[in-house]
């Protein structure tokens, strides 16, 4: 459970901890549930020092991390599961960097079975429940 900024904080050392093997993450919650927050603790245990922000428009953003490159996908705008290919999701998949992914349900045919799954349940207007799988 998640209720402040330090439990999120929290939350991403455990599960960068726990799944110390994965490099892809697959972030799923209705729209304010935290994904993107919830990202820029992660990049932050990652040891990425630049301002992380959500790549809504850009669908894609990199960042410089003590464990090579991280990527931070955001599919929200995506019309068509097709556009992925645009930007060659592969390469960045498959690159064995971590990957964070917001709105992974707009291309549910292009995810790797490897990825691991993040659920951000909203509880309260403070508290939110996350289930890694």
């Amino acid at each position: 459970m998640m209720n402040s900024l330090h439990d999120v904080e929290r939350a991403a050392g455990q599960i960068l901890a726990t799944f110390s093997q994965d490099r892809i993450f697959l972030l799923y919650g209705a729209m304010g549930a935290g994904k993107t927050t919830l990202v820029n603790a992660l990049c932050q245990q990652l040891g990425v020092t630049e301002t992380t922000s959500s790549p809504t428009f850009s669908i894609v953003n990199e960042y410089a991390s003590s464990h090579g490159p991280v990527y931070h996908f955001d599919f929200y705008r995506l019309k068509e599961e097709s556009e992925a290919y645009d930007l060659g999701y592969e390469e960045y998949f498959y690159a064995d960097a971590y990957c964070f992914v917001e709105w992974p349900e707009k291309i549910p045919n292009l995810l790797p079975a490897h990825a691991r799954c993040i659920t951000i349940h909203i509880v309260s207007p403070e508290s939110r429940r996350v289930v890694v799988k």
